[in-house]
């Protein structure tokens, strides 16, 4: 476990800017002790995804309201740690079950039904007011209700730790766990290009909640299966680069998650091999699903817009991080998709 290690107080923590403070502030007139919320987040949930829908349930269950969390898909191994001191938190396994009785829904790190697999419709149907805290810049569809989102943040987690400020609700060390490991992954380490100075002091100020981060670190990126390792050996064989374009991608091979006993969560950041290329500005994964689709993840670097490329295929995301799922077989999606990128980078 990660909290209750690192000394020091919180202190008073990081301005919230304004318009964030007023949707706050609408977000948490619609909780009350007793009633029964249930979080989500997209399929395949990232560590953005996990850490917020752990962290808001410290926060919510602090206030007597009864709230589970219910994903479309299991919680990831990798982010299994954060459900350290969260007993019984996590009914993804009944979620049909739980929204069906809820009282409001909050989905988290996304905003469209479509991210939130067979929930989807039911989130949809559900007939109470369901929130949505989010920062990804492309647009979705939600049942109405209260909404915090800004694309500005560097990840779900500082709208999260921005509405626990502006309400002032404590967060504790558990909490701020989740949040902060929700930023680490989703700024890559503090490297990508969405890492502003307020993210550093909003870390700063989790950080101070008892946490220790080299733990963190190592419960996050030091704890590989060989499976994962041999996986990755697999996908980065099937490397392309075309330097003179800045372009390179990478192919997940049929059944390769299934040979290694893995799962699609384990994927992750195996895309940021081939952006870590020198001279590479747009860099691509594609995996095969089971229906008949592939997905492809886009990074990228520079004046690309990964979100921009995506939108075009259905998808969406983030400026330098977003995916898309498109039907058709392999060569296919692949042709399709780099012919659109070469001429992006062109």
């Amino acid at each position: 476990m990660t909290a209750k290690t690192t000394k020091g107080t919180p202190g008073r923590g990081v301005r919230v800017p304004s318009a964030r403070q007023r949707a706050a502030k609408k977000l948490g007139e619609l909780f009350r002790p007793g009633m029964r919320v249930a979080l989500t987040t997209h399929v395949n949930a990232d560590g953005d995804g996990c850490g917020c829908v752990v962290a808001l349930w410290h926060l919510l269950t602090a206030r007597a309201v009864r709230a589970v969390i219910t994903n479309p898909t299991p919680f990831p191994d990798r982010y299994r740690f954060l459900l350290d001191g969260a007993d019984g938190s996590d009914k993804s396994s009944e979620a049909v079950k739980h929204l069906s009785r809820a009282d409001a829904i909050v989905v988290l790190d996304i905003s469209d039904v479509g991210r939130l697999g067979h929930l989807g419709k039911i989130i949809e149907q559900a007939g109470v007011p369901v929130a949505c805290i989010d920062h990804h810049a492309s647009e979705g569809h939600l049942p109405d209700g209260p909404r915090l989102v800004d694309s500005a943040a560097c990840a779900t987690a500082e709208l999260i730790y921005d509405f626990a400020q502006t309400v002032e609700w404590k967060l504790s060390s558990e909490a701020a766990r989740g949040l902060y490991v929700a930023i680490m992954t989703d700024t890559g380490g503090f490297r990508f290009s969405n890492t502003t100075p307020r993210t550093l002091q909003v870390a700063a100020h989790l950080l101070a909640h008892g946490l220790d981060p080299e733990e963190t670190y190592r419960e996050v990126y030091a704890s590989e299966s060989e499976g994962r390792i041999r996986l990755l050996a697999e996908v980065l064989d099937t490397l392309v680069v075309e330097r003179e374009l800045g372009l390179a991608w990478v192919t997940v091979p049929p059944g390769a998650l299934e040979r290694h006993g893995l799962k699609a969560d384990d994927l992750e950041g195996i895309v940021e091999y081939p952006r870590s290329l020198r001279g590479i500005t747009l860099a691509l994964m594609f995996r095969p699903l089971a229906n008949g689709r592939v997905k492809v993840s886009f990074r990228s670097m520079g004046s690309i817009d990964a979100a921009g490329l995506a939108e075009g295929f259905g998808g969406g995301g983030h400026k330098r991080a977003a995916g898309a799922s498109l039907e058709g077989d392999m060569g296919t999606v692949q042709a399709t998709v780099l012919a659109v990128a070469r001429s992006a980078l062109r």
